[in-house]
């Protein structure tokens, strides 16, 4: 049992957003996983601002916060693997996908992927993580049919 929750939050009602259930069934496969349970939650960009200042500590709004509940431990030897929370400034996606000149949808993906790999304990605060995360998102984007 794989499970993605998708909740927008945004009055705004975008097929785009449609598409992060695929693009999970996609992910789970690509790492061959099971059991994986987590949520995306669109946002706009006050309410990221408001995530990224308490729990960061960053005075502004950004893309997309990650929040891994898992850790080393497996709780009550439970099956279930309950990765975290993914937020995505809806906000924030427009404008980057105007911004790269490319679509909302791949913008989305791109995200969500980005979100996705911090989930699973990746990371690019330094150079030599960064070195790796980053064509990894981008190979997976290209496997998956959605490029700039």
């Amino acid at each position: 049992m794989n499970e993605i929750e998708v909740f927008n939050e945004t009055n705004e009602k975008l097929s785009e957003i449609d598409e992060l259930d695929n693009l999970f069934k996609f992910l789970i496969d690509y790492f061959n996983l099971d059991n994986i349970v987590c949520s995306v939650i669109i946002v706009d960009n006050k309410k990221i601002h408001e995530i990224n200042k308490e729990y960061r500590n960053i005075d502004r709004e950004t893309d997309v916060i990650s929040f891994a509940l898992e850790d080393d431990e497996v709780i009550n030897d439970s099956p279930i693997r309950v990765l975290g929370d993914i937020y995505i400034s809806l906000d924030k996606a427009k404008s980057q996908a105007i911004e790269y000149n490319h679509s909302l949808k791949r913008e989305l993906c791109f995200l969500m992927t980005h979100g996705f790999l911090h989930l699973l304990g990746y990371d690019h605060m330094k150079k030599e993580d960064e070195d790796i995360m980053f064509p990894l998102q981008e190979k997976i984007l290209q496997e998956y049919g959605v490029t700039r």
